[in-house]
């Protein structure tokens, strides 16, 4: 196997099609084609089902593409670290935010990563925590931000930041609206097992947390829809299905925060906690490691404006300056 022979079976399995991955190798097709081909007379296994309308991966063609992806990430990372030697910062980084997340860091972020790395590349997803951890260890992604992970081989976790949740309800049309997110009183752990409750489906975080903390206390949720994504689910709850547990800058960058109250858990509280995460089985280049301060500087000004201990830092560490 060679590196254009791997690279074009990944292009063509990702793209779904010889004449799309030509185009985005810069290639003839004739030449893709003959890679792929390469590939498959080596291995002794159709890696492609060919047909009018493209191409997928067969069994063993899924198995070369999650490996192809890492051999292509680690030759990045290789080309990144001999561009050490210049003393330039350069290459791609691949991070993962979860959706609650990237609506708030994605665009500070990246005009501060323009400004600090102007020579490397920036790739940000979003998706779920666990697809995430999958991504770390198969090297489509070099940093993730994960809610209440698990440990996992191969994948290295720090502590980032605790978020309280609340319990978030519809305001009454009678009650006035005087800032985002009023909060009002408190509610026990107990009580909220009487809500009816608009929940994510599982793996998420928060109704993992959730399900689990109620176990722990005898007591089960009642589901009254499970839906997928935060805008989806306060836009349920302002319509009156039933009551939600969020973070309150869920609540805040709702686009019509003022249409909620919040609510503080308590007997116990519940604490969402995010990491950072990164593969415990590739180095960590350069360019990687500004990334991951920098990524720690912005949570810590736009999640943490109060300054607040980070979940890594001791209690009397020194203040950040909010910008």
């Amino acid at each position: 196997m060679d590196l254009k022979q791997i690279e074009s079976f990944v292009r063509v399995a990702e793209l779904g099609s010889f004449t799309r991955a030509a185009t985005a190798l810069g290639i003839p097709q004739p030449l893709l084609s003959r890679h792929v081909r390469l590939l498959e007379v080596e291995l002794r296994q159709n890696l492609l089902l060919r047909n009018g309308r493209g191409a997928t991966p067969t069994e063993a063609g899924r198995v070369l593409l999650e490996h192809g992806r890492g051999i292509l990430h680690q030759v990045q990372r290789a080309r990144e670290e001999l561009g050490r030697v210049r003393g330039a910062l350069e290459g791609r980084v691949a991070i993962g935010l979860p959706p609650s997340i990237a609506k708030i860091l994605t665009v500070p972020l990246t005009r501060e990563f323009r400004v600090r790395l102007p020579l490397a590349a920036l790739s940000i997803s979003e998706s779920l925590s666990v697809a995430m951890q999958d991504s770390l260890v198969t090297g489509r992604l070099d940093i993730a931000l994960l809610y209440n992970a698990v440990p996992t081989p191969g994948v290295e976790l720090s502590p980032l930041l605790e978020e309280p949740l609340y319990l978030v309800q519809r305001r009454r049309l009678d009650a006035p609206a005087e800032a985002p997110g009023d909060i009002a009183g408190g509610i026990s752990l107990r009580e909220l097992a009487t809500l009816p409750l608009v929940i994510p489906t599982r793996p998420n975080a928060i109704r993992m947390m959730v399900e689990s903390e109620l176990a722990a206390i005898g007591c089960q949720p009642v589901i009254a829809l499970e839906i997928d994504g935060v805008a989806a689910i306060l836009d349920l709850v302002a319509d009156g299905a039933g009551s939600a547990v969020l973070s309150m800058n869920a609540v805040v960058t709702s686009g019509r925060p003022t249409a909620f109250i919040t609510r503080p858990i308590h007997s116990p509280a519940l604490q969402s906690k995010l990491s950072v995460a990164v593969s415990a089985q590739r180095p960590t280049t350069l360019t990687q490691k500004a990334m991951l301060e920098l990524i720690r500087q912005t949570v810590q000004t736009l999640l943490n404006p109060a300054g607040l201990p980070m979940a890594h830092e001791p209690a009397d560490a020194p203040k950040p300056i909010t910008r």
